[in-house]
């Protein structure tokens, strides 16, 4: 085969991904290409000269062409030879990069972090935890995206996010939840609801109160639900919002009685615009946390996450 068919056999070689080369086949042939002696290649590799010697026949065996002239005591490169070792150049080069950038991003959190949260989260807890986070890692992109808890589920499963602050899932095998705080339920009315003026809720008003709800596809929906059915209530006249701040404005105006948690409005309720009131004698819980897939290890990025997330919510319960 001359010079030709070997270079032109290097690029028959290269249209196939298939045909891997092996790493250590390659460091030893740029080796020997820099110091042209299998001595010299061997002592510096710490292996023997017939190793080094194989390593080269199997690579040539591997691209099915000659790589080098042997001449006396010294080596020539073919041409075949001098465009394996620009490619070869290359890939070190990347795979250089390559453990840089990993090794970057395990200690200093670089890279990015794809996040998912309720919007009452994205309200009332995140700004203040992102501000800290990108204190600590500048150099770590945040994408944020505002979802409900079964949204957030199916975006972790389908890797598209990395973790999810949310309330706590169904029992699934498939993620790992860390606790941050559990929360009640509560009435909210405008301070001239009648509840309000006398200090009590009614009970027997209850079923013909106009209601405002969070989404019907959230959780907090099905739990408000099937809280008030074991008690043979049903809520018949339901304003279904997707956002916290308008449920509070349409309670001030007097349009209704939300279902939410006090900390939630607690500015409102320290100004008595709105007033809270217990759903009844026993309490509606939840619980919110970090939620990602199991099989992922946290990255320190998402580990400080996490433990900034538990700070910004110690006083919520």
């Amino acid at each position: 085969m001359n010079a030709t068919e070997s270079f032109n056999r290097v690029n028959e070689l290269n249209s196939y991904p298939h045909q891997a080369l092996d790493s250590r086949q390659l460091r030893a042939f740029a080796k020997l290409a820099r110091t042209g002696s299998f001595t010299q290649t061997a002592r510096e590799l710490h292996l023997s000269q017939s190793a080094v010697s194989h390593s080269i026949k199997a690579l040539e065996e591997t691209v099915g062409c000659r790589l080098l002239d042997r001449l006396a005591k010294n080596i020539a490169l073919t041409q075949a030879g001098e465009q394996l070792l620009q490619h070869t150049e290359r890939i070190f080069h990347e795979m250089t990069e390559a453990r840089a950038a990993m090794q970057q991003m395990g200690t200093w959190g670089r890279g990015r972090m794809r996040l998912c949260a309720s919007t009452t989260a994205c309200e009332h807890i995140l700004p203040a935890v992102l501000r800290e986070f990108k204190e600590s890692f500048p150099g770590c992109n945040v994408a944020l995206k505002p979802v409900n808890t079964p949204q957030a589920m199916d975006l972790l499963r389908n890797h598209e996010a990395d973790l999810a602050l949310i309330m706590k899932p169904e029992r699934d095998q498939a993620f790992k939840f860390h606790p941050l705080f559990d929360d009640d339920l509560a009435f909210l009315v405008s301070p001239d609801h009648p509840w309000a003026v006398a200090g009590t809720v009614n009970r027997e008003e209850m079923a013909r109160q106009q209601y405002i709800l969070y989404s019907k596809a959230s959780y907090t929906f099905r739990m408000v639900e099937s809280y008030f059915r074991k008690q043979d209530i049903v809520l018949n006249t339901i304003i279904e919002l997707g956002s916290m701040k308008a449920m509070k404005e349409l309670v001030k105006l007097g349009l209704g009685v939300a279902i939410l948690a006090p900390w939630t409005a607690r500015p409102e309720i320290e100004a008595r615009t709105l007033v809270p009131f217990p759903l009844g004698k026993r309490k509606l819980s939840r619980t919110w946390g970090i939620a990602h897939l199991r099989c992922r290890k946290l990255t320190l990025a998402e580990g400080t996450f996490l433990g900034l997330c538990r700070s910004a919510t110690e006083n919520l319960s």
